[in-house]
């Protein structure tokens, strides 16, 4: 067919729309299916985040089928290039329930990239797959929204030792960095490079204490010094550590302590001598006396936390691992990292309509819009209406005026 009707003039633009559908048509059908699967009953959250792995596959799948159609079938033609483009653009941005595939592509790297995750795969094929993720990422056109999602899951990855190897996490943030510029990594590669300083702080520490152990706190402490531009933001809390624990921010650790002291502790007893919010420190507890390790005992005996309640150390605790991890119950990332990324919207429109207008000084309303959309779509696409309530707030800030003759024309002000 292909040879056919290259031999006609404009032969190939029906072929290359027909393609383009079929491949739409394809796509669209596999969001509903993760659709319809994740409507018709309401699974456990681990079988919900084993149906994304299976539709990110699933895409990553339909997009070598055709790729080797392009590139074998059609002769690499650019044509065939932009339809398979535009064929992925339609259904790599309709999302499926309530999750965008920005988040879900970053959620698939997270799985493969994290200590025993459900993909178990050789080293190649993790090389291979990175290199395909990264091939749909150029489809999205939230490419921050996924950068949000995967600088959370990344700094997940690395504070709690989860991270499989540290070479697949320098290779798939090359592979980012060729595909979207330096900017879209420079934060990531900054946290991957603070975990590899800090281990080494930590190897000299240690070295330090062996030859100096009237210095030793005869506890283990292990400490992660940071750089703050490169991390997601933390909330900050002052913590009044235990006196065992004078250098440490280990919550867990600090609340436990707080039992050598005292047989039984209530709740307010509690919040008091910590001096953490009600909402970190029922998180806390939850974890230590409702979730997989019993430390304490709660009275009453529910899965609940509440003012009224009274702990007590779980003497009769055991376990075969000499050290265990006790995780907290999760938070809501999706909502901080879209409220975080709008933020950061806010603030690159802001930026794109000044460098326009300090160089063209006087510009329409429509041109103004149009040169920002064209700026900014390499990261995201904005909103015109996004774009025209920054202008006016840029307005109101003495940045720009309107035109007295023509409201709809803006000029810029030194």
């Amino acid at each position: 067919m292909y040879r056919l009707f290259s031999r006609i003039t404009r032969g190939l633009e029906p072929v290359s729309q027909i393609f383009k559908q079929h491949v739409t048509n394809e796509g669209t059908t596999l969001v509903k299916q993760a659709e319809d699967a994740a409507s018709n009953k309401k699974p456990e959250k681990d079988m919900v985040g084993l149906q994304e792995q299976i539709f990110v596959r699933k895409i990553i799948e339909l997009h070598d089928k055709y790729l080797a159609y392009v590139i074998d079938c059609f002769q690499g033609h650019t044509l065939f290039h932009k339809a398979l483009k535009e064929a992925f653009e339609v259904f790599c941005n309709k999302g499926v329930s309530g999750s965008s595939n920005a988040e879900l592509l970053a959620t698939f790297c997270d799985n493969i990239l994290k200590k025993g995750g459900s993909e178990k795969l050789s080293d190649e094929a993790i090389e291979d797959t990175l290199e395909k993720v990264v091939r749909l990422l150029a489809y999205l056109s939230d490419k921050d929204l996924f950068a949000e999602f995967y600088r959370k899951k990344l700094a997940r990855r690395l504070l709690f030792d989860k991270s499989a190897n540290d070479e697949h996490e320098r290779s798939i943030l090359t592979k980012l960095k060729q595909q979207c510029g330096g900017q879209f990594t420079s934060e990531m590669e900054g946290m991957v490079t603070d975990l590899a300083v800090a281990r080494d702080h930590q190897t000299k520490f240690e070295e330090f204490i062996s030859t100096h152990p009237e210095l030793n706190p005869g506890i283990d402490l292990a400490v992660t010094v940071l750089t703050t531009g490169f991390w997601p933001s933390y909330k900050s809390f002052d913590l009044n550590l235990a006196r065992e624990l004078p250098y440490s921010l280990l919550n867990f650790a600090a609340l436990l302590l707080l039992f050598n002291g005292a047989d039984k502790l209530s709740y307010s007893e509690i919040v008091t001598q910590l001096n953490l919010s009600d909402d970190d420190v029922i998180r806390l507890l939850h974890s230590l006396t409702c979730a997989r390790y019993k430390i304490l005992n709660k009275e009453p005996n529910n899965k609940s936390i509440s003012p009224n309640d009274v702990f007590e150390f779980n003497s009769k605790f055991t376990d075969k691992m000499r050290r265990i991890k006790i995780p907290l119950p999760p938070v809501d990332e999706k909502r901080k990292v879209v409220e975080d990324v709008d933020k950061d919207r806010r603030y690159a429109i802001d930026a794109s309509i000044v460098r326009i207008m300090k160089s063209r000084k006087v510009l329409n309303h429509q041109q103004l819009v149009m040169e920002c959309v064209e700026q900014l779509g390499r990261m995201f696409k904005p909103d015109f209406k996004a774009i025209k309530k920054r202008i006016e707030d840029l307005i109101t800030r003495d940045y720009l005026e309107r035109d007295k003759d023509n409201p709809n024309v803006y000029r810029y002000l030194a």
